[in-house]
Order: structure tokens, then C-alpha cells, then sequence
């Protein structure tokens, strides 16, 4: 009779381990993995940081998306 409690015991500790390891496989990455998206604007930015457009070419495009954004 007492080893019937010593396994009934141990059943519980693992379904207690089993639990709290699901729950942090399932809520722990979710707050850490934040991926940051380039939005259009970053990636005009960098474009005409490297040189690769005028300052022309920025302004309008900068305009278009400024504009798209707001609608």
C-alpha cells in the first residue's frame, strides 16, 4: 500500500513538470521572438543613404508613401 502513494505521487510530479513545460515552450517565445519589419519608409531611407537615388527622387517617393499611408 505504501508504494501505491510513492507512484501516484510521482505521477503527479510529472504531470506538474509536463504542464509547466508546455506552458513555457508556448509563452515564453512568443514575448521574445518580436521580429521587426523594414516598413517602405526604412528601406527608402537606406536606398537614399547609400546614394543609390537623388534627393529628388526621395522626396517624391517619400511623398507617395506618406500619402498612401494616410488613406
Amino acid at each position: 500500500m505504501d508504494n501505491e502513494y510513492h507512484v501516484m505521487g510521482m505521477n503527479m510530479v510529472w504531470w506538474i513538470i509536463w504542464i509547466i513545460l508546455i506552458f513555457a515552450i508556448f509563452l515564453f517565445p512568443m514575448s521574445r521572438t518580436r521580429v521587426y519589419r523594414e516598413t517602405p519608409l526604412d528601406i527608402l531611407q537606406k536606398k537614399y543613404a547609400s546614394g543609390k537615388m537623388t534627393t529628388q527622387e526621395y522626396e517624391e517617393r517619400k511623398a507617395i508613401l506618406q500619402r498612401d499611408k494616410i488613406k
